[in-house]
């Protein structure tokens, strides 16, 4: 661990730098720039308030806010994933000419993805206002789901990177599974009545589910943390992470052959 520890305080400003060049790149050419962070959820959080609020008629108080939450921590959480599962490729020159702890690549991805996230609530902060939603002490619980998101997305991160070089048709798989995640996670739906039907476990038993479900609680409705949806992403997130960096470690060797 002190080996680890002065390892990356020694390379810490690549780290910076990496992370830097990524948010760079994302808004290279485009002429909106960092503005389309702000309105991308912002026009999508619009059009699916007019879709299911207006044309269904859905009830949920404040369900632009509800909508909002969801779509945002799955933006960064799908955002996040996949710029991690192709880092070690996208830096395949870098790796082959010079020695940087390969560890760098996906926690980067993972760190401008949040870094850009976190600008992106700007968006909440205002529509929340205009809705009518005051801050209530539970607030300060928003950090546990903001952190647990990054753990997740951290961890996935690294075991997604690691398999991507040897397995590239691995993009389109995760492609796929982020939209199915995305159904699961009542972005647009209330899932209270869904959570005792037969598929029910589904939902429950996925972690990003229980992260927008506990900010949802401590932003919209001024509640406590519910303690299973604490505990439970932050378990999974920690496995998760513990399994991606043993096979990180193992097989980083190896990827130069294959890049």
């Amino acid at each position: 661990m002190k080996t680890f520890l002065a390892n990356f305080k020694k390379y810490q400003f690549l780290l910076t730098e990496l992370v830097k060049k990524d948010i760079k790149l994302k808004y290279r050419n485009s002429v909106l720039g960092f503005m389309w962070t702000l309105l991308e959820p912002l026009l999508t959080m619009i059009v699916l308030t007019i879709v299911f609020g207006t044309i269904l008629q859905k009830k949920t108080p404040h369900f632009s806010v509800y909508i909002l939450t969801g779509r945002l921590l799955y933006s960064y959480f799908s955002t996040g994933t996949k710029q991690a599962l192709k880092s070690i490729r996208r830096n395949g020159g870098m790796i082959r000419k010079v020695y940087v702890p390969k560890y760098m690549y996906p926690l980067a991805a993972s760190l401008s993805s949040y870094v850009t996230f976190l600008l992106s609530l700007i968006v909440l902060v205002i529509v929340a206002a205009v809705q009518g939603i005051r801050p209530t002490w539970y607030l300060a619980g928003a950090l546990v789901p903001l952190s647990t998101v990054f753990l997740m997305v951290t961890a996935i991160g690294f075991l997604l990177a690691t398999l991507d070089v040897f397995f590239r048709d691995l993009e389109y798989i995760w492609n796929v599974t982020t939209m199915l995640i995305m159904y699961m996670s009542a972005i647009f739906y209330e899932a209270d009545s869904l959570l005792d039907s037969k598929y029910g476990f589904l939902i429950k038993y996925n972690p990003l589910y229980s992260v927008i479900t506990n900010f949802r609680n401590t932003v919209v409705y001024g509640k406590p943390l519910e303690g299973f949806y604490v505990w439970y992403p932050l378990a999974v997130s920690l496995v998760v992470l513990v399994v991606g960096l043993v096979f990180f470690y193992k097989k980083q060797d190896s990827f130069v052959l294959y890049l």
